[in-house]
């Protein structure tokens, strides 16, 4: 299949393009490496630096390289920031999408993947939480792609567009060749391995009075490399008018501190932590039900032990201690 893969240089896009390859598909990226890294890229596989919002460009790749498929992660992703800079999220992920969505449309593309996240959810009622929990987002970031999942299933029953909505917890890990490098890094495990390779004096534990074991919150962290797996069998399964939505995660829930923990012993340094204020939009306690995406994908997660990865970050870190500039 002739896949087109936005967001391909960026954490998850970078290792999914990699197993589509593995797979046997074809592939083309497109990022305008805002937050992705050319070198994340693999020799050989056509690139193109420019926007998902840019109709002409984006219309010009799918013509060129024949593309059947998109899987869509191109996006802003930091709850936060959503919630000072609402509009840029708005433009960015869900304006943007339908863009790509329409000119998609126009040049016959079937079949249509894509990065949603846990934050449809807000704060659930229980957890583990299954595909039909309430979706109640409590930050910009969540609402933008949940107007992106309702768009999907409108077009499944009026153009035939199939679709699938990965929604996925909190990726983490990374393979030999492929890790995370954000700039400014936001997430948990890769901000407490920078403290273990000596490039901060501590780790941020953002609220400690949550209604939590350890008054930590706690989250799902799902392998990179599963969640490109996953990425790959939505694809592949797809059928047309449907609009599937899927989890992604362990199944299992970790505090902040027992991360920090985990992340200690792993690596050997002692990771200094201090508390800071809660985050707007960070609930208490995120874990997945994600036996739909097992029985109906197949999907069967091979790196579901915290501390293998955490060991695959440390590898790769230690390895490009500059990240993709290394």
């Amino acid at each position: 299949m002739n896949v087109l893969v936005t967001g391909g240089a960026g954490y998850i896009g970078s290792v999914t393009v990699a197993t589509l390859l593995e797979r046997g598909h074809t592939v083309v990226v497109l990022d305008d490496l805002s937050t992705g890294h050319r070198d994340a890229v693999p020799a050989g596989v056509p690139f193109v630096h420019g926007s998902v919002a840019d109709t002409d460009m984006v219309g010009y790749a799918l013509a060129k390289h024949g593309v059947e498929a998109v899987v869509h992660f191109a996006a802003k992703s930091l709850v936060g920031e959503s919630m000072s800079k609402p509009t840029k999220y708005f433009l960015a992920n869900t304006a943007s999408t339908f863009a790509l969505l329409d000119v998609a449309a126009t040049h016959g593309v079937g079949r249509f993947v894509l990065s949603s996240t846990a934050a449809v959810y807000g704060t659930p009622a229980s957890v583990p939480i299954p595909e039909t929990a309430e979706l109640r987002p409590e930050s910009v970031y969540g609402e933008s792609k949940l107007m992106i999942e309702r768009a999907l299933r409108w077009l499944a029953s009026t153009t035939g567009l199939a679709s699938v909505a990965l929604r996925y917890f909190n990726a983490a890990g990374a393979t030999p060749m492929l890790g995370e490098d954000h700039r400014p890094e936001s997430h948990l495990i890769p901000l407490v391995l920078q403290v273990a390779a000596g490039k901060r004096d501590r780790v941020q534990v953002f609220g400690d009075d949550y209604a939590t074991p350890d008054g930590t919150a706690v989250r799902d962290y799902v392998h990179v490399a599963d969640l490109a797996d996953a990425h790959a069998l939505a694809l592949e399964t797809l059928r047309p008018g449907e609009a599937r939505v899927y989890n992604l995660g362990s199944g299992s829930g970790y505090s902040v501190r027992e991360v920090i923990d985990v992340c200690r012993a792993v690596t050997g340094h002692a990771i200094p932590a201090a508390t800071a204020p809660r985050r707007a939009g960070d609930p208490p306690r995120l874990v997945a039900d994600s036996s739909l995406a097992r029985s109906e994908l197949g999907w069967s997660p091979r790196f579901d032990d915290l501390a293998n990865l955490v060991a695959s970050a440390w590898t790769w870190h230690s390895a490009h201690p500059d990240g993709y500039a290394a």
